[in-house]
């Protein structure tokens, strides 16, 4: 496929893996993502990465910088510009946080899956 086109709602609700890569170009990245209960990606910054994030289901906390926190619920997004910490929470103790994030440019390798937590941080720091 050219480029990526389906129902990016749909592929998103239905993920289950911390972090699976659907689609990458040469200036972007398409993954969708699950936070379970409680989990967080952890505190981040991409010196030279875009970040768009559109929550699907669930709620979460967005920490941007040192001190801004936003609380954001199904439909909405989040820019983080490059250069920015930042960290995602789901706030809840019983359903899972649904969301999909565009990079640009592309942060991971075409193709990856991470099923858990663990594993992404795993492959985080043994790339």
């Amino acid at each position: 496929m050219t480029g990526y086109v389906g129902p990016i709602g749909t592929e998103t609700l239905k993920n289950d893996y911390c972090r699976r890569v659907l689609f990458t170009g040469k200036h972007t990245q398409l993954v969708v993502m699950c936070l379970q209960p409680g989990e967080e990606i952890g505190k981040e910054m991409h010196p030279n990465v875009d970040q768009f994030f559109r929550v699907e289901q669930g709620e979460a906390r967005f920490v941007l910088g040192e001190n801004e926190e936003h609380l954001v619920r199904d439909g909405d997004a989040v820019v983080v510009p490059a250069g920015t910490y930042h960290n995602v929470l789901n706030t809840s103790k019983t359903i899972p946080l649904k969301l999909y994030t565009i990079y640009s440019p592309p942060n991971h390798l075409d193709g990856t899956v991470h099923k858990t937590k663990s594993e992404a941080e795993e492959a985080e720091h043994h790339p």
